[in-house]
């Protein structure tokens, strides 16, 4: 990056004006561009949107890393070909690091001070001499880089060398042990080779040995042939014998049974006589069917004439499953239960179709173990659609009415039974539970039910 002095009027000029006739020879060492780069993104944000060239305006409001990344090509154009911008940056760095822009201006540098930051706070200040230290900065990089790759290229080199007698010394002892190995190797295939002569011997043996059981096998299987041909015979005759034994025992019960039915036709109509002389002695009497028995006419308290309100009293607790298996064993029992009260309750973090096909999965089960009536309710309102369920067998599903609530719909169930049909509304909410007991129905929490579901 080569500057070129400014030219144009009104415009803010350095005030070293021997300066600015300074150009460098060579393009800007690519470390001292760096630096200069990074101290033009540091100072960036202490100048207003007007101070910046058109070009640096879009990167106002960035931070000075993000500066740095993504406008670092377009502060060093603008650096070099906008003396005014180059100026402003200058009065920044002189504001920052006074010290050292203090001494460029007298020409005489700190000994301590990086070379690079000397030459990019020189190119930005261009006190007088500015280029030959940014020159010689250059300078000092490229033999710092010569002397770096030099020692890198000796360091390499020792290590390759390293490498190359460790190689050596490898391959030699791989060549000693591969010697090693083949002697193993020879003396092992000996030993295989009389392994094999010894196997060869026992195989012959073998053979032998096989060919003679193979000879005594087929004495036995000729002595076996002649065995079963003659059990074969004694079976046969054996079976003939069974066969006249199994006539001569049919034609035996062939004879009892003709005895036998004689008796039994004298029976059967004995007994025909004796029941046309009963219905006979009945049409004569006039007497009346026998519905009342004599022990019905006992006053007395009859026990398991059971309500809903009686099984209450008896010990359990509210929250014993047992209980709802009590409510559920009485006669004609009917079961309410408010679908979305109860699985809100046990898993509310389910989509509604899920926790539907849940709940009435579990009713369904119910139902089969306990032979009552089973309605389940949902409310209506919360569905966008009619819903396309497929109840399942032995409960009874409804969805409320548009306007009309889930209680609702229960409260009129409820109203719909007989005066003392046992019925049990599973519900965990408090005017529900009130307004069915009110109407004579025994309220239970959605816990009981979840509880007793779980067990199935």
């Amino acid at each position: 990056m080569v500057e070129r002095p400014a030219g144009h009027e009104g415009e803010e000029r350095d005030p070293e004006a021997g300066a600015a006739d300074e150009v460098l020879d060579r393009p800007l060492p690519e470390g001292v561009r760096r630096r200069v780069v990074a101290l033009t993104a540091e100072s960036f944000g202490g100048l207003t949107v007007a101070e910046l060239p058109p070009p640096l305006r879009q990167y106002a409001r960035f931070t000075p890393s993000r500066r740095l990344k993504f406008a670092g090509n377009a502060m060093a154009a603008a650096l070099e070909s906008d003396p005014v911008f180059r100026q402003r940056i200058a009065a920044r760095l002189r504001e920052t690091q006074a010290e050292l822009a203090e001494a460029l201006q007298q020409g005489t540098p700190p000994a301590a001070a990086d070379p690079m930051d000397v030459a990019a706070a020189a190119y930005v200040l261009r006190p007088p001499g500015w280029a030959k230290l940014v020159a010689a900065a250059g300078e000092e990089v490229r033999r710092a880089d010569e002397q770096r790759a030099g020692e890198e290229a000796e360091r390499e080199l020792a290590r390759l060398r390293e490498e190359l007698a460790e190689a050596r010394a490898a391959s030699r002892a791989e060549t000693d042990r591969a010697r090693g190995d083949l002697e193993a190797a020879r003396k092992e295939n000996e030993v295989l080779q009389r392994k094999l002569r010894s196997a060869l011997s026992d195989v012959k043996r073998a053979q032998a040995a096989a060919r003679k059981a193979e000879a005594e096998t087929e004495s036995l299987r000729s002595a076996a042939a002649t065995d079963k041909a003659t059990s074969d015979s004694e079976m046969r005759r054996l079976k003939a014998r069974v066969a006249e034994a199994e006539s001569a025992l049919e034609s035996g019960r062939r004879a009892a049974r003709e005895g036998r039915s004689v008796e039994d036709m004298r029976l059967r109509l004995l007994l025909d006589t004796v029941l046309d002389a009963a219905q006979g002695l009945r049409r004569e009497l006039a007497l009346p069917p026998a519905n009342v028995h004599p022990a019905d006419t006992v006053d007395a308290v009859e026990p398991g004439r059971m309500t809903p309100k009686d099984v209450a009293a008896r010990a359990l607790s509210d929250t014993d499953p047992a209980l709802l298996d009590q409510l559920l064993a009485l006669p004609q029992a009917h079961l309410v239960v408010d679908g979305y009260n109860v699985t809100k309750t046990g898993y509310p973090t389910m989509p509604l179709d899920k926790q539907r096909l849940r709940l009435l999965g579990g009713l369904a089960v119910l139902a089969a173990q306990t032979g009552a009536e089973m309605t389940c309710v949902f409310d209506g309102a919360e569905l966008a659609a009619p819903v396309l369920l497929a109840p399942p067998r032995g409960v009874r599903v409804l969805f409320s009415k548009p306007g009309v609530t889930a209680d609702e719909l229960i409260r009129q169930l409820v109203r719909a039974e007989p005066p003392g049909r046992p019925v049990v509304v599973v519900s965990t909410d408090r005017e529900v539970a009130d307004g069915v007991a009110k109407a004579g129905a025994r309220p239970v929490a959605s816990a009981l039910l979840l509880k007793r579901l779980a067990r199935t």
